[in-house]
């Protein structure tokens, strides 16, 4: 039996779910001009002021975002026109932010896998000790 119940948004964030529906420089995951949120407050004055912020800081720090700010030379606002610039500053924290991103998840893996194959090794011995006693 199949259910027909819509698959949960991605996102963890509400605020971020409306803002990818409502503009497509969100969905697009374009460069935001600076100081956009002003502009979402007056066109969404229901969302608060700490929803947007954090909303806007979760999308911002969202890999997706990361490298296309990276590559970027332009700023957009919430029409898609340009509005602004992306400084070498701007561009080279990104870059710098996922190369951290990526050799932690890089780290991470490579413990998990050691921890994997201990583990293996582990269960492989005790097989080993069950089948010499188990022979006796």
């Amino acid at each position: 039996m199949t259910t027909t119940e819509p698959k949960p948004s991605r996102s963890r964030n509400p605020i971020l779910d409306t803002l990818n529906t409502s503009f497509k420089v969100f969905n697009d995951c374009q460069p935001l001009a600076v100081g956009i949120h002003k502009i979402i407050k007056e066109r969404l004055p229901e969302i608060s002021i700490e929803e947007l912020r954090n909303a806007i800081r979760f999308h911002a720090a969202s890999t997706r975002y990361l490298k296309a700010l990276s590559q970027a030379n332009t700023r957009f606002d919430l029409d898609g026109s340009p509005a602004g610039r992306v400084t070498e500053e701007q561009r080279q924290y990104a870059s710098d932010t996922l190369r951290e991103r990526f050799k932690k998840q890089a780290e991470r893996h490579k413990a998990d896998q050691l921890v994997k194959k201990q583990v293996q090794q582990r269960q492989e011995s005790l097989l080993k000790l069950a089948e010499k006693f188990n022979a006796r």
